[in-house]
């Protein structure tokens, strides 16, 4: 997902895959290993992320295939969602089905009106290996979810239907063409 430009983090940028890389649509295996690696990738997950003007971004979106998102989101009140969660598990969506804008880093300069659920809930741990719940409404669940769905093996244009879903393809391909990807 994309946002303005946010000062950040002291990882390395990293290379974000675009539309028809093969890591974007596999589902990623649990972190089982907890140290200093782990701790490398979310920064240079978040140094990605702010540098893509992003807010979120998910381990297989820069071609690493492990349960890891991170986050710098505002809700619907603006109030800003900062974090990371290492395997997480989506236990709860609910509320209202809206649809709102939705872009991706992964198909760059796309936007579409997407349909998700209002509110989601997701838990795993993080780099320490400590449980974590985060809950979200509005944009930050709608957040969540499209990271969580990366996490899956999918894309938030698996989500569009019909002409819409034909027109973001096209032009997703059209995006990781033109940009080498």
């Amino acid at each position: 997902m994309r946002r303005g430009t946010i000062p950040g983090s002291t990882g390395t940028v990293r290379r974000v895959r675009l539309l028809g890389d093969p890591a974007l649509r596999t589902a990623c295996p649990p972190a089982r290993e907890f140290g200093a690696p782990l701790a490398r990738l979310v920064e240079d997950m978040f140094a990605t992320m702010y540098a893509a003007s992003g807010v979120g971004l998910a381990a297989n979106q820069i071609g690493v295939p492990l349960r890891v998102l991170v986050y710098d989101c505002p809700d619907d009140e603006d109030r800003r969602h900062l974090g990371h969660l290492v395997n997480p598990r989506l236990v709860h969506t609910g509320g209202p089905e809206v649809t709102g804008p939705e872009g991706c880093l992964s198909l760059p300069g796309l936007e579409y009106g997407t349909r998700r659920p209002d509110e989601t809930v997701l838990e795993g741990v993080d780099l320490l290996g400590n449980p974590v719940r985060v809950a979200g409404t509005g944009f930050f669940a709608r957040c969540l979810q499209h990271e969580y769905d990366h996490l899956e093996g999918g894309l938030y244009t698996d989500r569009l239907r019909g002409v819409r879903r034909a027109r973001a393809l096209r032009a997703g391909r059209r995006v990781a063409g033109a940009s080498g990807g």
